[in-house]
């Protein structure tokens, strides 16, 4: 598995509107972003995070990332995916991600902790 490249896209913590995740904080989601990297690379994945910030430049981030190295996986994190005011933000990014990355299985976790079982599904 230590071939198996993972890209993990996220929504930069301190943006997440946490109103619509009841029970989690800023501080709870980078713990789990840590953990769940780590528990991934202890897998035996090469595991990396990317961070993005608003719709503006999100894809510009994401495309640079793709473009840099190829990934086997990708996993598009909750924050961004399941928070209606970020409905368009997630379109923006899954069409890049199949742009500019069809090979790679796409994937997505419920919370910060269960991104490895995500990953796991596909890989």
């Amino acid at each position: 598995m230590a071939d198996k490249k993972v890209l993990l896209v996220g929504l930069d913590p301190a943006l997440v509107d946490y109103a619509h995740f009841p029970g989690l904080d800023e501080g709870k989601v980078l713990a789990g972003i840590r953990s769940d990297e780590a528990r991934l690379r202890a897998l035996g994945y090469d595991a990396k995070w990317c961070l993005v910030d608003r719709v503006e430049t999100a894809e510009a981030v994401v495309r640079e990332r793709l473009r840099r190295e190829r990934y086997d996986c990708i996993l598009v994190g909750a924050g961004v995916r399941t928070d209606p005011g970020k409905l368009a933000l997630f379109e923006r990014l899954i069409n890049v991600l199949h742009q500019q990355a069809p090979q790679a299985k796409l994937c997505f976790n419920t919370k910060p902790s269960d991104t490895a079982e995500a990953v796991q599904r596909w890989l």
